[in-house]
């Protein structure tokens, strides 16, 4: 049965750099492609920054099989660990990531985990 997981990192990019830039590179590390149909090959998946000057953190919740919870939380890291992503408009957007770590599911999160679960 799947469940529920968080995955919270801390990057570093330009203040105009495009904050979904790193999420949609984890969709690509667990899905093949930002844009593609559901459902999620893997696991599951949700990503949002919030910037803060030249940091954005970024949290991740995603939904898979306890046994391959370590497999996603791999896919993500290296995902960030690239530091880079080329959009669809062919910008290539940058980042360097500071730190990546496991995270609890916050409270305003439970309705998004449990679409996740369900997906």
């Amino acid at each position: 049965m799947r469940m529920a997981f968080a995955q919270e990192a801390v990057l570093a990019m330009d203040p105009l750099a495009d904050v979904r830039a790193p999420g949609a590179a984890v969709t690509i590390a667990l899905c093949g492609h930002w844009d593609h149909n559901p459902p999620c090959p893997l696991a599951p998946h949700h990503s949002y920054a919030d910037r803060m000057g030249d940091e954005v953190r970024v949290r991740i919740l995603f939904a898979v099989e306890p046994g391959l919870e370590d497999t996603v939380r791999q896919g993500i890291d290296q995902a960030l660990t690239g530091g880079q992503l080329i959009g669809p408009d062919g910008q290539t957007t940058r980042w360097q990531l500071r730190n990546s770590q496991r995270s609890v599911i916050q409270n305003n999160e439970m309705d998004q985990a449990q679409r996740l679960i369900c997906s």
